[in-house]
């Protein structure tokens, strides 16, 4: 970072505003490219083959691999360089993303072929996703601003990213097909390539530099390193609670967007429509929560924001479904929805970069990412089984009391209370922690 700081150790204003700000314009053109791709590759699938079963293989075989890889990545973006894993991983899936328009239009794209360059998709997308995430702490470093804020301007930058992508993805493929939208999503990863590769300042996001070992042995080797970051999150039961938590109202969020949603939207009348307008909603309202979580959480007792936040994003979406209400009054129960939900990722976030040195932050996040992303795929497809076994309403009714009893029962767990404990710890102090376990990992 030397070629940032002053010669008083100080961080040049100019150059920090780059660093975050560079930072969070590639998470917004990468994401707005991906939310693109959620409405525009399913289309594209069940246009072309009219199978509603090949368009849900078609996103199992993405996100699998995206779960799958990004686990395995952590390492190598620890000892590569964050930097350096983003703008590849975004220009190998701008590659794979543009070969499906290429090919159909060449008439060479089969299935099987879809299914792979799907699956390279979501292999690259994942150790991108996870480097951006991971320059996010250096670059509010370099900012000088509270954690809660820089996690909060990237909670953000993801709602808005999402708002704005499903509401072009619905447009570009009502006005100019599918493909168009994939094409747009392939030129948004490229985009987010350049900006990584050229617009960041030349010391930020290289590899972090490792704990001496006190033995004196070698640079540790991959599966080493990996079998640190499954070390620390053993001695982190505040950690393992929260990606317990998340892991299971991340299968109950995948089994609503991918299945209820839509079953709810026939069976009432309302229509596709509805289900776009309820998501700009939800996101528009998330964002503004997101936004204030930027500015005043970390004033806030985390617990409460927390718990809250999931309180009001979670069940009262699948309860006001169960019911046979008005249109408006579902918008309104999305909009609290969204606005709670802004809160959560921003505390979580920094709670996370607190508790972990930063050396680790690669192998320790993507670890707890997917570990909390393991029922996203699944999450369709028993939402699908369950409602054609016992009816819609049952499911939402199920669905939103396991949401209440989940993020609920979490928040009663001793190892909560050490949420707001963290607040103010430095990374030193796990660091010097952590080198210790570090050392005893075979």
């Amino acid at each position: 970072m030397t070629d940032d700081a002053s010669e008083d150790g100080g961080i040049p204003v100019k150059k920090s505003l780059r660093s975050l700000g560079g930072v969070l314009t590639a998470m917004a053109v990468s994401l707005t490219g991906t939310r693109i791709s959620v409405v525009a590759l399913p289309w594209f699938v069940l246009a072309t083959t009219g199978s509603a079963t090949q368009t849900g293989l078609v996103a199992f075989c993405e996100m699998a691999p995206y779960v799958m890889v990004k686990a395995f990545t952590g390492p190598l973006v620890d000892r590569i360089g964050p930097r350096a894993v983003s703008w590849t991983t975004d220009l190998a899936s701008a590659t794979a993303a543009a070969a499906v328009p290429l090919l159909h239009t060449l008439d060479l794209l089969s299935f099987p072929l879809l299914l792979v360059l799907v699956a390279l998709i979501g292999a690259a997308r994942g150790p991108g996703d996870l480097a951006k995430e991971v320059m996010v702490p250096e670059a509010a470093e370099r900012s000088q601003v509270p954690l809660e804020r820089a996690t909060g301007l990237s909670g953000v930058v993801e709602r808005l990213a999402s708002t704005v992508g499903l509401a072009a993805g619905g447009s570009l493929v009502a006005m100019l097909g599918p493909l168009t939208g994939l094409a747009v999503n392939a030129g948004c990863f490229a985009l987010g390539s350049v900006i990584i590769k050229l617009a960041l300042p030349r010391g930020m996001g290289h590899a972090a530099e490792e704990a001496p070992s006190r033995t004196g042995e070698r640079e540790p080797g991959y599966w080493r390193r990996f079998g640190e970051g499954f070390t620390f999150l053993r001695g982190e039961p505040l950690l393992l609670t929260v990606i317990v938590m998340v892991g299971i109202t991340n299968l109950l969020d995948a089994a609503f967007a991918s299945v209820l949603v839509l079953v709810w939207a026939r069976e009432s009348g309302n229509g596709p429509a509805a289900i776009g307008l309820m998501g700009s909603v939800m996101g528009a309202a998330a964002a503004g929560g997101s936004l204030i979580a930027a500015m005043a959480a970390h004033r806030l007792r985390r617990q409460l924001v927390v718990l809250t936040g999931f309180l009001l994003a979670g069940a009262p979406r699948f309860l006001i479904l169960a019911f046979d209400t008005p249109l408006w009054t579902v918008l309104a129960v999305f909009a609290v929805s969204g606005f709670g939900a802004g809160f959560v990722n921003p505390v979580l976030g920094a709670v996370l970069v607190e508790r972990v040195p930063r050396r680790m932050l690669g192998r320790v996040n993507a670890l707890g990412d997917s570990l909390s992303w393991t029922g996203i795929p699944l999450g369709g497809l028993l939402a699908g089984a369950a409602v054609t076994a016992a009816g819609l309403v049952p499911v939402l009714l199920a669905g939103g009391s396991a949401y209440f009893l989940t993020t609920n029962l979490a928040g009663l767990r001793p190892e909560w209370r050490e949420m707001d404990r963290t607040r103010g710890r430095g990374a030193a102090t796990k660091e010097d922690a952590s080198r210790d376990s570090a050392n005893v990992v075979t």
